[in-house]
């Protein structure tokens, strides 16, 4: 049976920009669009990588998006950087002329619309075809666990080796979804995102006073945000969480 859904990457239909900023702006907490690596090398992914990043679509409904970087990786220890890694090699490598031979997940946003109806199947289902297409033999993933921000004062390092009710799949959703694609668990990357802001910014971002120094829970963050009053800023630090998925080659 065929699939309702087509993954097209944007070097063949490029998405429609309100869309696109629609499902991205509904499905992530605001300080997660505020990374410093994203604003260093996120427009030239977009502008410089088309054929790796692609809309899912349902008919002619843009319903979900995929982000992808080709990157060099030896097969050794993955970086603690994790996802600023994966953006930053991939555009710096390209600059030096370095041949990539691993695809490196950045981003799955499904719309809200289309949340709880197995979307994420079919979008890790078109990353790892997208690797295939062009020939690696590897997709490598610094994993967001959706559920982590539920338990912010459990260390990631435990935190994913909880298991679901069979006693045998992940506990979070995520990780599960891409355990069941066929991925394991590598590590975690304790340093995946990094996002600095003063003060105000972030009361805006988490709808938090943040009136002393300390470390706040803040909503949708998978790790207490260490607060400076003194020094006016506040620097989030996210650890993710990486998976390798092997991939058949054509």
């Amino acid at each position: 049976m065929s699939s309702p859904y087509r993954a097209l990457p944007t070097d063949v239909r490029p998405m429609d920009g309100a869309a696109q900023w629609q499902i991205m702006q509904d499905g992530w907490a605001p300080f997660m669009l505020e990374d410093d690596t994203a604003a260093c090398y996120w427009d030239r992914m977009v502008d410089e990588l088309p054929a790796f990043q692609f809309g899912l679509y349902e008919s002619d409904t843009l319903i979900a998006h995929g982000y992808s970087v080709p990157v060099a990786w030896d097969g050794g220890d993955l970086p603690d950087r994790g996802w600023a890694w994966g953006l930053e090699a991939a555009l710096t490598g390209k600059d030096a002329g370095i041949t990539p031979n691993t695809l490196c997940a950045i981003s799955i946003t499904i719309a809200r619309s289309h949340q709880g109806q197995g979307i994420s199947h079919h979008v890790i289902a078109a990353m790892r075809d997208l690797a295939r297409q062009h020939g690696f033999r590897q997709l490598i993933a610094p994993v967001r666990p959706n559920l982590k921000s539920r338990y912010p004062l459990t260390p990631m390092e435990r935190y994913v080796t909880w298991k679901h009710t069979d006693g045998v799949a992940p506990f979070d959703p995520w990780l599960r979804a891409h355990w069941r694609a066929g991925a394991r668990i590598v590590k975690v990357a304790p340093q995946s995102m990094r996002v600095p802001g003063t003060i105000a910014q972030w009361e805006a971002w988490s709808g938090l006073r943040l009136p002393e120094s300390g470390d706040y829970i803040v909503p949708g963050a998978l790790v207490p945000v260490p607060v400076d009053v003194e020094r006016d800023c506040a620097v989030y630090v996210e650890p993710n969480v990486w998976m390798l998925h092997p991939v058949r080659a054509e």
